[in-house]
C-alpha cells in the first residue's frame, strides 16, 4: 500500500512539474491596422498567434487590431516597459526615442523588393536590430512594405508637383524631403489619414501600399504615385516583442515564438509584392489615376533627399552617415 501511495505521489509530482513547464501564458498583441480585412501586417500577427498556440507549450496570444488597445505612437513605450507583449510596429514611429530608426524610412534607401530582402541580412540591419534590442525590444519577424504618395489635387511626379501642398508624412525623413520641395507637413498616424484628407487637414499623403488599401484612401484622392521599379518609399514594419515579456518565457515558449515569427515572415515575403499590385488594381477600380516614377524623376527626388533627409540624418544621428552608407552598400 505504501509503495502504491509513493507511486501515486511521484506521478502527481510529475504532472505538476509538466504543468508548470507549460504554465499557460497569455500575451497581448496590439497594432494600428485593420483586423479581419486582409491587412498583411494583421495577418503576420495572427499567424504568430496561431502557430504559438499550435506548438502546445502553454502560449495564448490575444490580438487587438485597429489601435483598440494602444494608440499607434504609444506602442513603443508599452513594449519597452513590458505593458505590451507584441506589436506589428512601423519602427520609424520610435525614431524620437532612437534617432537611428529614421534610417528604416529613408527616401530611396531600398528602391525595390529584391533589395529589401537583401537588406534584412546586411550589416546595416544587424546594427538596427542591435539598437532595437538595446532599447528593450526584440524582432520576431522582418517586414519591409513599399509605399506611395497620393494627392487630392494632381499627380506627384517631380519635386515641383508637391510645392504648396499640405502632406501627411509617415516620418521625419520624408517630412524633411517634402518640406525641402516646398510642402507643409501634417503629422498624424496612418489610421487618421482618411479623416484628414476628407476634412482638408491634409491634401496629400505618403504611406504603405497596405495602408492605402486597408484605410480606403482611394476614396479621397485623385492620383497615386505607385512603387513600380523606382520606389522612393519603403518602410520597415516588423513584428516586435517586449524583451521583458520574452525573457519571462521558458525556452520552449521562446522557441515556439521564434519559429512562429519565421513562418509569419515567410508569409509576408510572398505577400508583399502582391500588396503593390492589389493597391494599383484597387485604385484603378475606384477611378484614381495611377502613375510610377521614371528613373530621371526618381533621381530628381533623390537629389532633394540628399540635400535634406540624408544631410539631416547624418547631422542628428551619431554615425548617421556611416549607417546610410552601410545600407546603400547593399547591392
Amino acid at each position: 500500500m505504501r509503495k502504491l501511495s509513493t507511486l501515486l505521489a511521484t506521478a502527481a509530482a510529475s504532472i505538476l512539474l509538466s504543468a508548470a513547464a507549460h504554465a499557460q501564458v497569455t500575451l497581448k498583441a496590439s497594432h494600428q491596422f485593420p483586423g479581419g480585412k486582409g491587412d498583411a501586417r494583421d495577418e503576420m500577427v495572427q499567424i504568430i498567434a496561431k502557430e504559438a498556440k499550435a506548438a502546445n507549450v502553454g502560449l495564448e496570444i490575444q490580438v487587438y487590431p485597429g489601435a483598440s488597445l494602444f494608440k499607434p505612437n504609444d506602442q513603443w513605450n508599452a513594449l519597452v516597459n513590458g505593458q505590451l507583449d507584441i506589436s506589428s510596429f512601423p519602427l520609424d514611429y520610435a525614431s524620437g526615442k532612437v534617432g537611428a530608426f529614421s534610417a528604416t524610412l529613408m527616401p530611396g534607401l531600398v528602391r525595390n523588393h529584391d533589395r529589401a530582402q537583401r537588406l534584412n541580412s546586411s550589416p546595416f540591419m544587424k546594427e538596427i536590430k542591435a539598437k532595437v534590442e538595446k532599447a528593450g525590444v526584440v524582432v520576431l519577424a522582418d517586414a519591409w512594405l513599399a509605399g506611395a504618395v497620393a494627392s487630392k489635387k494632381s499627380c506627384i511626379r517631380k519635386p515641383d508637383d508637391i510645392k504648396g501642398l499640405k502632406i501627411r508624412s509617415a516620418g521625419p525623413t520624408f517630412a524633411a524631403m517634402w518640406q525641402q520641395a516646398g510642402a507643409s507637413i501634417v503629422s498624424i498616424p496612418s489610421n487618421e489619414v482618411y479623416n484628414a484628407l476628407q476634412t482638408g487637414v491634409a491634401e496629400a499623403t505618403d504611406t504603405s501600399a497596405g495602408s492605402f488599401v486597408s484605410f480606403r484612401i482611394y476614396e479621397q484622392v485623385k492620383c497615386i504615385t505607385a512603387p513600380g521599379d523606382n520606389a522612393l518609399w519603403f518602410m520597415y514594419e516588423p513584428v516586435l516583442m517586449s524583451k521583458k515579456s520574452f525573457d519571462k518565457l521558458n525556452k520552449q515558449q521562446q522557441d515556439a515564438l521564434i519559429n512562429a515569427g519565421k513562418k509569419s515572415e515567410d508569409y509576408f515575403n510572398k505577400a508583399t509584392r502582391s500588396l503593390d499590385d492589389d493597391m494599383v488594381a484597387t485604385f484603378k477600380k475606384n477611378n484614381v489615376e495611377v502613375i510610377t516614377l521614371t528613373p530621371d524623376e526618381y533621381d530628381a527626388w533623390i537629389k532633394v533627399a540628399q540635400e535634406s533627409s540624408y544631410k539631416q540624418f547624418a547631422s542628428d544621428v551619431p554615425d548617421g552617415k556611416k549607417l546610410i552608407d552601410a545600407a546603400l552598400a547593399v547591392k
